[in-house]
């Protein structure tokens, strides 16, 4: 296994969307959503461990949730737990990752990934993975994974590329685009240049502190001026204290649709991001009449269509005449809405917060 192979997993979002499950103390990274009998950042970790050695797997999470990750990834050192005071986006959270790394590993190719993504062919993952790792060793580049689309989805990022390529795989980026309108969606998937973006990227440590020095200087220098205090006693105390003065920005916005050297490989290793309800009931075993039923045990369904059902296991329901709904228990916060309008959750949990505080939330 190449010692100079390293990941980053962040873990540091709430997942709003998968309210009232999903809660600020307790958010979907750390939870079972698919009853595999594994949380999902268990999943993703278990399957670095195949890339890289366990001592190279760092995880970036909001302080409130170190305790959920120590006892989750007991393997886990603490010196890996990289800790946010305030949430900044994802941009701060891959720079400090990787200028702990760079300093102290100058030959470090890096993984950087979501820790709530489904993966279900592990072995083309992580082929896709040792592959990207290799071409980011050897050049001079950023590169991030990009998802054949199947349908044109308006919650995903789309990223169009070129005939231009390094090894023959990787393609040269041409544009950036954030969840469009249904019409786009549609013309960038019949066009056949486009793919979803997944989220992970792969680079060398010099590459990205390069890339960050040129388009996010005072970020750059947060974290290059931290150089000294990796792996010591003061690194939480001096990294907390500078954090709040990190801008708000995606790591995609402020770096990847900047940079001049970001390639795109074509990806297939059976992906969801996970993001929404939808998710969770295109990948749950239905009944006849298409409902998704977790656990399916104590729900009966009488004159019930293509519904989303996520309840205690204790819990006996009984649903008549619904048609495609989300009806989800948990946290004695009953959610039911029909599965149309599940992006407006995270309405709902802002109303939610307005009107009762954070006690529900």
């Amino acid at each position: 296994m190449n010692k100079n192979y390293y990941a980053i997993i962040m873990a540091g979002g709430i997942g709003s969307r998968f309210w009232p499950i999903s809660r600020t103390s307790h958010p979907k990274q750390f939870i079972d959503i698919l009853g595999t009998g594994k949380t999902l950042i268990q999943n993703t970790y278990d399957r670095f461990l195949s890339v890289c050695p366990k001592e190279n797997i760092y995880v970036v999470t909001n302080e409130i949730y170190t305790d959920l990750v120590k006892a989750q990834l007991p393997d886990v050192a603490d010196h890996q737990i990289l800790t946010e005071p305030v949430m900044r986006n994802t941009a701060p959270c891959v720079a400090y990752g990787c200028y702990k790394i760079e300093s102290q590993n100058p030959d470090a190719a890096i993984v950087v990934a979501p820790s709530d993504h489904l993966i279900l062919n592990e072995a083309a993952f992580i082929a896709t993975i040792e592959k990207s790792l290799k071409t980011a060793s050897e050049n001079n580049c950023l590169i991030t994974l990009g998802i054949k689309p199947s349908r044109p989805d308006t919650g995903y990022g789309y990223i169009q590329y070129s005939d231009d390529t390094l090894n023959d795989e990787f393609h040269k980026v041409k544009n950036f685009t954030e969840k469009p309108s249904l019409d786009v969606a549609k013309t960038f998937v019949e066009s056949g240049d486009f793919l979803w973006n997944a989220g992970i990227f792969v680079w060398s440590g010099k590459a990205i502190v390069d890339e960050f020095s040129k388009h996010l200087p005072d970020m750059h220098t947060i974290f290059a001026d931290a150089r000294t205090v990796y792996n010591t006693e003061s690194e939480k105390s001096h990294v907390h204290t500078v954090y709040a003065d990190c801008a708000n920005i995606s790591i995609d916005y402020g770096i990847m649709e900047k940079a001049e050297n970001v390639y795109v490989l074509p990806s297939e290793f059976g992906w969801s991001d996970l993001g929404t309800w939808a998710s969770i009931y295109d990948l749950t075993n239905k009944d006849e009449a298409g409902n998704a039923l977790i656990p399916a045990e104590k729900v009966i369904m009488y004159n019930s269509t293509n519904c989303m059902v996520n309840v205690p296991e204790d819990k006996l329901v009984i649903l008549k005449g619904l048609h495609d709904f989300i009806v989800v228990e948990s946290n004695n916060t009953l959610l039911i809405c029909p599965r149309s309008e599940e992006q407006n959750v995270k309405q709902v949990v802002a109303d939610v917060k307005q009107r009762f505080g954070v006690a529900y939330i």
